[in-house]
């Protein structure tokens, strides 16, 4: 039987579960009450009062887009998946919806009165949380062996059925480049340096605006991972998750110790 290190794909989608039944029972806590009373391996009840090992809409909706990418990528399909996640209780933990966002709840409402995929994502500035980051890595597996050159387009594609904003397609890409990078055995430190290229390079190619690239220079400098805790927000800021994401897997020297570092940065 393989491993995860065999199969990158299985491993990054079960990573991605256990991390976020990890945080489940402590979302929204402070920074501050971890310290006193930190994570340290599986909780249960908490936030929502769900047992032990209980995933979240983090891990539904990457396993609605991943199930989609089965059949071949198609937007449409994904987004039927999470009509059928939000409204048929698809891919969660106990056959219950108990968290969704306000902008992807929005969306998938829209959705289910029939507005198309391509029209549904919430579009404005302020519309920029993390919910289409936190589902988007099964588009690092589906895109891996193709032409980076063509990946920002189907990210956003995927991205805008819930967060339709350039903002969140960026950070999306990024994430999707990141992934890639991993699953293609890199180490994570170089990762973080052929991330920075491949990104610069999609910014040039498609000449995004220099406001938006301006809130990736965190990022794009290289030194995320230079900067102390308490320069690390983790609210569900789209920007902050994917700057909080890189720093904790840049300090970590284990799956086990991204993860629980990440959890008891508090909040989102």
């Amino acid at each position: 039987m393989e491993n995860e290190e065999q199969n990158p794909v299985r491993g990054g989608i079960l990573g991605l579960v256990v991390g976020d039944a990890l945080g489940v029972p402590v979302e929204s806590v402070s920074r501050e009450a971890l310290r006193r009373e930190p994570v340290t391996g599986i909780r249960g009840y908490g936030t929502y009062h769900q047992p032990p090992g209980t995933w979240s809409d983090d891990s539904s909706l990457t396993l609605c887009t991943a199930d989609a990418l089965c059949e071949g990528y198609d937007p449409e399909r994904i987004a039927r998946r999470f009509v059928d996640w939000l409204y048929g209780n698809a891919w969660t933990a106990h056959g219950d919806v108990f968290d969704v966002g306000i902008t992807s709840a929005e969306a998938i409402g829209r959705l289910q009165h029939g507005v198309p995929h391509h029209r549904a994502g919430a579009s404005g500035e302020f519309s920029n949380g993390n919910g289409s980051l936190m589902r988007i890595l099964p588009m690092a597996f589906y895109l891996r062996h193709n032409d980076r050159a063509g990946w920002f387009e189907p990210v956003r594609e995927v991205s805008a059925i819930t967060h339709a904003h350039l903002r969140s397609a960026l950070a999306c890409l990024y994430y999707v480049h990141f992934a890639a990078h991993l699953c293609a055995g890199a180490a994570p430190e170089a990762a973080y340096r052929r991330s920075n290229e491949d990104f610069q390079a999609a910014l040039r190619r498609h000449d995004i605006p220099g406001d938006e690239a301006a809130h990736f220079s965190r990022i794009l400098d290289g030194g995320i991972d230079r900067l102390a805790e308490h320069d690390i927000s983790s609210t569900g800021y789209v920007i902050h998750t994917l700057e909080a994401s890189l720093w904790c897997l840049l300090h970590a020297t284990s799956y086990r110790e991204t993860v629980l570092r990440a959890v008891n940065l508090g909040h989102d």
